[in-house]
């Protein structure tokens, strides 16, 4: 079984955890860290079309790219040293949601933790992103609370009678 856990700066550890309590043993293991194209590629507009005329080697654009690129690695080799398993590290880049449901094409499981408000129960403790994958991933889907997830009593209230 292929077991696919995207991991998000401040909540890939929850997610480590989950594939480690919830994964067969034998699960062939992927990593999943998606990098967002937008910053940098703002930051290659604004200098070519303001600053960078004739100085393409003082691009921030690019320096921007090898800080994103430095910091997924970053944080892969943390959870695979957490993981403490054989694993496949997946970097990408686009637009996360999409490049999450395509990664899961084929897998068992895909685990991912809440990504909205976490204070409270209910359907906002998912974000835009977490949201789409979880109405779209072709597989299982394996939830998580990055936290310790909230006391009942933070329920939303029923709806009034009819």
């Amino acid at each position: 079984m292929r077991v696919i856990a995207w991991l998000v700066e401040g909540t890939w550890p929850a997610c480590v955890d989950a594939v480690r309590a919830h994964a067969p043993a034998t699960a062939d293991v992927a990593l999943l860290h998606v990098s967002e194209p937008d910053v940098p590629g703002l930051a290659h507009g604004a200098f070519a079309g303001l600053l960078g005329r004739g100085h393409p080697e003082r691009d921030p654009g690019n320096r921007l790219e090898d800080l994103g690129s430095a910091s997924a690695a970053r944080l892969l080799d943390a959870a695979a040293e957490r993981l403490g398993g054989p694993c496949t590290r997946l970097e990408r880049i686009g637009h996360a949601e999409r490049q999450v449901v395509e990664a899961a094409r084929g897998a068992g499981l895909l685990v991912l933790a809440r990504d909205g408000d976490r204070a409270r129960l209910g359907p906002h403790s998912l974000g835009p992103a977490g949201r789409f994958v979880v109405d779209h991933a072709p597989c299982p889907v394996l939830l998580v609370w990055p936290e310790p997830a909230p006391d009942v009593t933070t329920l939303p209230p029923p709806p009034p009678p009819a």
